[in-house]
């Protein structure tokens, strides 16, 4: 289970280089080639040993230097109720503005750790005049400089040494299937949960889920057993306007780090909008099975727009991973919802799956002689062994004369023969070049 770190400031402070600077020591290492990681508002971070999740603030606000001051309170009290660990980000250019003062008010009343930390320092006067930040009333801050990456060091110490100790959640073996039903606000995953839940008399056990705030369902029915996670269950805030982006993807984001599958719910009648997109690459980056349901199906003018073309808009805007079940329903109607589950299900068992090496080997190493990788510079590229990597979600690894030569197309090559021989539906694979 990760702690969840959020960077809260004004608009221009910086906030945006300080998290790409944070994330990109996991991303180098895990991510380099990756080809789109479209969502620069959530990452993962890691440092001596400890991981968190870390979310930018700054990205849900549109519109960027006519903030209005309500747009950013909205954030920061965001940010106070949901995170485990807030650091404030301000700019020694600038001085402390009253909008500074503002943020610092709302933290200054917080029991969660809050870290200062003074961007731009990047010469001994600005250290001098760092000095002033003490007038905030946040005790130590930390200074760093986001554009050359100096004090990043000391900034993710002193991150790591504020975190809060996460209670240890004990592994049970064979666990039950987690599905995770996400979603924005209204998309009808509370109506999906209760059709699907029907009766009492199916629920075996609510449990208040390692998640902290969804409630994990255990669920017995039409010889199915696994858990539902219920985000929309999350706490709901009086004083969030629901509508909030950030609000939406920041609920999700332990929902969805601690499921297997990801029903992510959309609302037929308003399309697959900036916010469900967020939620997609989310449970993408973090490997987890998808499948994606277009709910309230039955309140769509079905001559305006046919599922197929539906169909073919989503696949267009989650691309490059488009081998995701899509399925139209209705909750209200219960049209197609024991289907849905089906699908959840088998797309569980398609990222659960081992295969054999030697059958691996004798099936995709004709494919790649008869299409082998781009000779570069006269050097010919060979790859004479592969196998699926022992991790819990499907990693493949294919060994190679000269890795480093192998581009991103013909990872991609590769990527679409593996998943047309063998069924990965629904499930983001991985596929490393090795030196042999």
């Amino acid at each position: 289970m990760n702690n969840i770190v959020a960077i809260v400031g004004r608009p221009n402070v910086g906030k945006s280089t300080f998290f790409n600077r944070l994330i990109q020591r996991r991303e180098a290492i895990v991510d380099s080639v990756s080809g789109v990681t479209r969502d620069r508002n959530y990452g993962k971070s890691e440092w001596n040993g400890k991981e968190f999740s870390v979310i930018d603030t700054g990205g849900y606000i549109k519109g960027s230097d006519d903030i209005f001051e309500a747009e950013i309170r909205k954030q920061v009290e965001l940010a106070i109720d949901e995170a485990d660990a807030i650091v404030f980000l301000v700019d020694v250019e600038e001085g402390i503005t009253p909008m500074d003062d503002e943020v610092a008010k709302l933290l200054r009343k917080v029991t969660k750790p809050v870290l200062l930390v003074v961007n731009k320092v990047d010469n001994a006067k600005r250290e001098q005049d760092a000095f002033e930040f003490y007038n905030l009333g946040l005790g130590e801050y930390v200074t760093m400089s986001g554009m050359s990456g100096s004090g990043t060091g000391e900034v993710l110490d002193k991150i790591v040494e504020i975190l809060p100790e996460l209670p240890e959640v004990e592994e049970v073996k064979d666990e039950l299937p987690r599905f995770a039903v996400v979603g924005r606000p209204n998309a009808g995953k509370s109506s999906f949960i209760n059709a699907l839940i029907g009766e009492d008399r199916f629920v075996v056990t609510d449990i208040a889920g390692t998640t902290r705030d969804a409630i994990d369902t255990k669920y017995n029915r039409f010889g199915f057993e696994f858990n539902l996670v219920d985000t929309a269950g999350i706490r709901r805030k009086a004083k969030v306007k629901e509508d909030l982006e950030f609000y939406s993807v920041m609920r999700s984001v332990r929902a969805i780090e601690h499921a297997d599958v990801c029903i992510l719910v959309i609302d037929a009648t308003r399309g697959f909008e900036g916010q469900d997109q967020s939620i997609f690459w989310l449970a993408e980056k973090n490997r987890k099975g998808i499948v994606i349901l277009v709910n309230k199906w039955d309140l769509v003018e079905k001559d305006t727009m046919t599922s197929f073309d539906y169909e073919k808009k989503i696949r267009e805007e989650i691309a490059p991973f488009t081998d995701v079940p899509i399925l139209f329903v209705s909750a209200l109607t219960k049209q197609r919802l024991l289907k849905a589950l089906e699908t959840a299900v088998e797309v569980y068992e398609n990222r659960k799956q081992r295969i054999a090496t030697s059958k691996f080997n004798e099936t995709m190493l004709p494919i790649i002689e008869h299409n082998p990788p781009p000779a570069i510079k006269g050097k010919y590229i060979k790859i004479k062994y592969c196998m699926q990597l022992p991790t819990p979600v499907p990693q493949f690894v294919f060994f190679a004369n000269l890795p480093q030569y192998i581009k991103d197309p013909y990872k991609r090559f590769v990527e679409n023969k593996l998943r047309e021989i063998y069924n990965f539906e629904g499930v983001p694979i991985e596929i490393y070049f090795r030196q042999k």
